[in-house]
């Protein structure tokens, strides 16, 4: 049976979509089978597998209808990890969602059928705590804190473990956080080291090695439709993200 990691923060622009594509990357390259999961309306993570979601006849938001079945959804792909896509119809889900009977287990069901396809499942939820981020965590075995080494992105990573305390208590009680994974990691600054250690002090987070570091390949990846594993291999960011998928590996 695969594991299944949810990547969430409810403050925007912490690199979860990076940090979940180029770990499925990473899983990959270590001779893994890898399931990303787009959980975000707006689709970030299938552009940056290089698949234009307003070209797609089926999504997520297809099985969530009840319309086919998840296996039909999915992008597969030789070198890199399969992909459940999102698109913006995914927005409209969420409000259908709002009215139905366990709506909160919906990503659960949908992913049951493929568990055991593959290692590793990892869904990338949207910045905010609405109905789709608790489907994510509800259908994972952990979750991981992507956030930025600032002041904002460290409220952020308290409003999330309230939510995952409220998840434990209603929907799925196995949930386990795996960590922090602490991104656009500037060690030049004495502002990122003091929210690091904060992370940890304030909020009894772990903070999984190593941090990100912050480099402009990272941000030019998504474009060409690849991670920076693939856009730049030697980069300090891309040896970061592989040494943080061995740590994972290493726990799970």
């Amino acid at each position: 049976m695969g594991s299944i990691i949810a990547f969430a923060n409810q403050k925007g622009g912490v690199a979860k979509t990076t940090t979940a594509h180029t770990l499925g990357d990473a899983f990959v390259e270590m001779g893994n089978s890898v399931l990303l999961v787009d959980l975000d309306p707006q689709a970030c993570l299938t552009y940056a597998m290089g698949v234009d979601p307003d070209t797609l006849d089926l999504t997520l938001h297809d099985v969530f209808a009840g319309r086919v079945k998840t296996e039909e959804v999915v992008v597969e792909s030789d070198e890199s990890p399969a992909l459940l896509p999102s698109s913006i119809d995914l927005a409209g889900a969420e409000v259908h969602l709002l009215t139905k009977t366990g709506r909160e287990f919906v990503l659960a069901r949908a992913l049951k059928p493929l568990v055991d396809r593959y290692d590793y499942l990892l869904i990338d939820c949207g910045p905010s705590l609405g109905i789709l981020t608790i489907n994510g965590l509800t259908a994972a075995d952990q979750v991981a804190i992507p956030f930025q080494c600032d002041t904002l992105s460290q409220r952020g990573v308290g409003q999330l473990l309230e939510t995952v305390s409220d998840v434990r208590s209603f929907t799925n009680d196995d949930l386990a956080v795996l960590g922090g994974i602490a991104t656009m990691f500037d060690g030049r600054t004495r502002l990122a080291h003091q929210v690091l250690e904060s992370i940890e002090q304030q909020h009894g987070l772990r903070v999984l090695p190593p941090p990100i570091p912050k480099s402009v390949r990272v941000a030019e990846a998504p474009g060409k439709g690849r991670s920076v594993l693939n856009h730049a291999r030697s980069s300090k960011p891309a040896a970061a993200y592989r040494d943080l998928a061995a740590t994972i590996a290493s726990e799970i």
